[in-house]
C-alpha cells in the first residue's frame, strides 16, 4: 500500500493543471483586436478589421471591394496573483507579463474576401519560484499521524505553469447579397505547455487513501508503474515535483500539440443603421500534448529521506479548445456614434470536465531502470461550467481622425472553487475596457486597447483552504494599412 502512494502520489502532482491557461474568459481572451477589446470585445456585426479572422469571418467582407489591408499587432497580459493559506506568508506569481504578437491581410474581390492572418489564441501562467507555500510540504506519515494538514518543511523546488496557443487562419467570406454575407476559416493551432508542480507527501496521501486516510474527491491513479514500484520497500513520502518546463517565459514550451479547427459566421445590415451578427466556432482537434522530462521526489526507502529523480514521457490526453456560439448586433446612432452588444457562450463543459495524464517511465538506470516503459494513467475531475459571456461597448469619433471606445465583458466564473489550483485560477469575470483609434491618413491608423478586471478570490477547501486572488490588466496595440 505505502508503495502504491508512491506511484499515485507522482501523478496526483502531474494531474492538477485545471485550466491551462490563465486568460480572462476562462481559457479564452476577453476579446481579439483593440477595436473589439476596447469596446468589451463586442465585434461581431460590425467590421474590426483582420480580428475578424477570429471573431466573426463575416465581418471581414464588409470592407470595400477592391481593396485590401494589412493588420499587425502585440498585446500585453499583466495579471496579479497571489496565493495565501492560514499560518503561511502569502505567495505571488512572478509572472505578471506575457506578450503575444498577430498579424492579418485580407483582400475584397467583387463579393469574394480571402487572406489569412496568425495571432495567439491565448495562454500565460504562474511563476512562484522556489519558496513560496506552494514549495511547502508535510510527508504522507505526518498527515497519518497527526489527522491535519501543517507544514514541515520546505522543499525547495520551483512551481510554474506557461501554456502558449496559436493560430494560422485562411478565410473565406462571400457576399450572397448587398445587406448579407457569411464567412469562415480553416485553422491550424499549435502550442505548447510547461509545468513545474510540486505536491506534499501529504496531500498524496489524502488523494490515494494511503494508510486509511479519508479518499480525495479530486481524482484518481493507476497502470502498470503503480504496481512497478512494489519491490522498493517506501516508508514515506515527502513530496514530489513533475519537472517538464522549458524555461521561465521562454516562448517555447516542454509540451507539444497542434491540429486544426474552423469556424463559420454571418452578418446581415438589416437597416443602413442597424446589423446583426452571429459565429459558430468548432471544437478543435489537438494531438495530445507531448514531451520528455522528469519526475522528482524526496522519498523515505527505509534509510531517510532521499532524492530521487525518474525521466520518461508525459502526454496530456485530449486537451481541446470549446466550441463556442454567439450572437451580436452593432447600432449607428448618428455619423460619430456607434453601439455594439454580443453574447456568447462558451462550452467548457464538453472539454474540461476532466484532466487525463498518461506519464511512461523512460531512460532510467540504476534502481530505477526496473521502471523503464511502467505507465502512470491518472484522471483529475475538473466538472468546469459552460460560461456566458455578455459584451458591450461603444465607439464616439470625436473627429474625422480620433475615435474612442469604451466597453463591458461581463461573465460568469467556470471552475467551481473546489477544483480550482493555484498554478492555473483561471477565475477572472468582469472587465472594463477603453480603447482609443487614430487616422493618420486615409490609408494608415493605429489602435489600441486597455482593460482591467478586477480582482477576484476562490478557496479550494480540497487543497486545506489554499485561498487565490486574481487581478488583470490587459493592453493592445494594432497597425493597420489599407490599399
Amino acid at each position: 500500500m505505502r508503495l502504491k502512494t508512491l506511484a499515485s502520489a507522482l501523478a496526483f502532482s502531474g494531474l492538477l493543471v485545471p485550466g491551462l491557461a490563465l486568460a480572462t474568459n476562462g481559457m479564452n481572451m476577453e476579446g481579439y483586436g483593440p477595436v473589439s477589446t476596447g469596446m468589451g470585445g463586442a465585434s461581431y456585426a460590425y467590421d474590426n478589421g483582420t480580428a475578424g479572422l477570429i471573431n466573426n469571418p463575416a465581418t471581414l467582407g464588409l470592407m470595400r471591394s477592391g481593396s485590401s489591408r494589412l493588420d499587425v499587432a502585440v498585446g500585453g497580459l499583466h495579471p496579479d496573483v497571489t496565493t495565501k493559506m492560514a499560518g503561511m506568508p502569502n505567495a505571488h506569481s512572478g509572472g505578471d507579463a506575457y506578450y503575444m504578437p498577430a498579424v492579418g491581410y485580407v483582400r475584397k474581390d467583387g463579393r469574394l474576401t480571402w487572406g489569412g492572418g496568425m495571432m495567439a489564441q491565448g495562454g500565460m501562467g504562474t511563476e512562484y519560484g522556489r519558496n513560496s507555500l506552494l514549495s511547502g510540504y508535510q510527508s504522507a506519515a505526518f498527515l497519518l499521524s497527526n489527522g491535519m494538514m501543517g507544514t514541515q518543511g520546505m522543499s525547495g523546488v520551483a512551481n510554474r505553469s506557461e501554456l502558449g496557443i496559436g493560430r494560422v487562419m485562411l478565410p473565406l467570406a462571400f457576399d450572397v447579397s448587398d445587406t448579407f454575407r457569411v464567412g469562415g476559416t480553416l485553422d491550424y493551432l499549435w502550442g505548447g505547455l510547461d509545468l513545474q508542480m510540486m505536491m506534499s507527501g501529504a496531500m498524496f496521501a489524502s488523494f490515494t487513501g494511503f494508510g486509511g486516510a479519508a479518499p480525495s474527491p479530486l481524482g484518481f491513479a493507476n497502470g502498470s508503474l503503480v504496481t512497478a514500484m512494489g519491490g522498493f520497500g517506501l516508508a514515506d513520502l515527502q513530496w514530489a515535483q513533475f519537472d517538464f518546463s522549458q524555461g521561465k517565459n521562454g516562448m517555447k514550451q516542454k509540451l507539444k500539440t497542434n491540429g486544426w479547427a474552423g469556424n463559420i459566421g454571418f452578418v446581415w445590415q438589416a437597416t443602413p443603421s442597424l446589423s446583426i451578427g452571429g459565429v459558430y466556432h468548432g471544437k478543435t482537434s489537438l494531438a495530445d500534448m507531448k514531451g520528455n522530462g522528469r519526475m522528482n521526489m524526496s522519498a523515505d526507502l527505509g534509510g531517510g529521506p532521499m532524492p530521487l529523480s525518474v525521466s520518461g514521457k508525459l502526454k496530456v490526453v485530449d486537451f481541446q479548445w470549446p466550441e463556442t456560439y454567439g450572437l451580436g448586433l452593432s447600432y449607428k446612432v448618428n455619423d460619430r456614434f456607434m453601439i455594439a452588444a454580443d453574447y456568447k457562450r462558451i462550452g467548457w463543459s464538453g472539454v474540461m470536465n476532466k484532466f487525463r495524464m498518461v506519464f511512461t517511465a523512460e531512460g532510467n538506470g540504476g534502481m530505477l531502470a526496473g521502471l523503464n516503459g511502467t505507465v502512470m494513467d491518472a484522471t483529475l475531475w475538473q466538472k468546469w461550467k459552460n460560461q456566458n459571456v455578455f459584451m458591450i461597448g461603444g465607439a464616439y469619433k470625436v473627429s474625422d481622425a480620433f475615435t474612442l471606445r469604451a466597453g463591458l465583458n461581463l461573465a460568469s466564473n467556470p471552475i467551481p472553487n473546489k477544483y480550482m489550483n493555484p498554478l492555473f485560477p483561471a477565475t477572472i469575470k468582469n472587465h472594463v475596457t477603453f480603447g482609443a483609434g487614430y487616422a493618420f491618413n486615409p490609408v494608415s491608423s493605429i489602435d489600441f486597447s486597455l482593460v482591467h478586471a478586477p480582482e477576484v478570490s476562490a478557496t479550494n477547501a480540497n487543497m486545506g483552504g489554499v485561498k487565490t486572488t486574481h487581478s488583470q490588466t490587459n493592453w493592445q496595440l494594432m497597425y493597420s494599412h489599407r490599399f
